[in-house]
């Protein structure tokens, strides 16, 4: 669950991708961006699988890991929680001893893969300079693949989540079938937040050094560890502003409660971040010419 700042650098060069000058304009439409992905779907799903495999590199037991670290944590949290702490999600009625823990874990799992993405995203571009100066690569490409790196471990998390449910409890929500369209929303944000912060770490190194203290910040200020009815009512809309406040807990609602989606929030919350995913698309795009400058 922990973010990792490993490099793309530490994959192989892949064949330069043929394109414009790097220092002449992009395009920065919606249309665009769609079509840069689709074009690129390849490399995109080679880059993220040799990212995915890269990051075990050299261990025994390889891509075993991604399954046995969120297996260890959700151990961990059941134990702490439901045995030292004794905690209780206070939701009424009858509640298990471990059900502190599987809520937590997904408040956790959902923190997690905007953390991670946005932790790596300001040395994105400082840790590729190669495909800056050397050849004509799609740059925005890079937060995709980080992305679907990111999305890789929190699937892997997802099953542990599921299983452990399924065992604690002996049944599973049918409403867990609506967990990508909860999630989706939240990979667009965090995609667009990925581009403008991938270019600012360019020009603003100090970029770097603090995005890693927000996103703690922002997992403490979000119902990860309690619910949003615990919080003082003169507070609660600071936590409610939080964008992972609204997925965490309709994460929870279709994998725990049982119950669907709040439709209006989240078609509110996928036209607010599809505006911000083009405009940090937007930003990345017209900056983009300075890199190699910069670099």
């Amino acid at each position: 669950m922990t973010p990792t700042n490993r490099p793309l650098t530490s994959l192989s060069p892949l064949t330069p991708h043929q394109g414009t000058n790097p220092h002449a304009a992009q395009p920065t439409s919606l249309v665009a961006l769609v079509r840069s992905l689709w074009r690129n779907r390849q490399l995109i799903a080679q880059m993220t699988k040799r990212e995915v495999v890269g990051r075990y590199k050299g261990s025994a037991m390889g891509l075993a890991w991604s399954f046995f670290n969120p297996v260890f944590m959700l151990t961990v949290y059941t134990f702490v929680f439901s045995e030292v702490f004794k905690s209780r999600w206070g939701v009424g009625g009858e509640e298990s001893k471990t059900q502190f823990a599987v809520v937590l874990f997904v408040g956790m799992i959902v923190h997690g893969l905007f953390a991670e993405v946005l932790n790596r995203a300001p040395a994105l571009i400082l840790s590729n300079v190669n495909y800056v100066k050397k050849v004509v690569f799609p740059l925005e490409t890079l937060p995709v693949i980080a992305m679907g790196a990111a999305l890789f471990h929190s699937l892997i998390s997802l099953g542990v989540l599921l299983a452990a449910f399924v065992l604690f409890n002996g049944y599973l929500h049918w409403t867990a079938v609506f967990t990508p369209l909860v999630l989706l929303p939240l990979i667009m944000l965090t995609l667009g937040l990925s581009w403008m912060l991938a270019s600012l770490g360019v020009f603003l190194r100090d970029v770097g050094q603090t995005i890693g203290i927000i996103t703690t910040v922002l997992m403490f200020l979000s119902p990860v560890f309690y619910p949003v009815t615990a919080v003082p009512e003169r507070f609660r809309q600071f936590i409610m502003a939080n964008p992972l406040t609204f997925i965490i807990e309709q994460a929870r609602e279709v994998l725990i409660w049982g119950h669907l989606p709040n439709w209006v929030g989240l078609g509110i919350y996928t036209l607010a971040a599809t505006v911000i995913a083009w405009a940090g698309y937007a930003w990345f795009q017209k900056t983009r010419k300075g890199f190699a400058d910069v670099l």
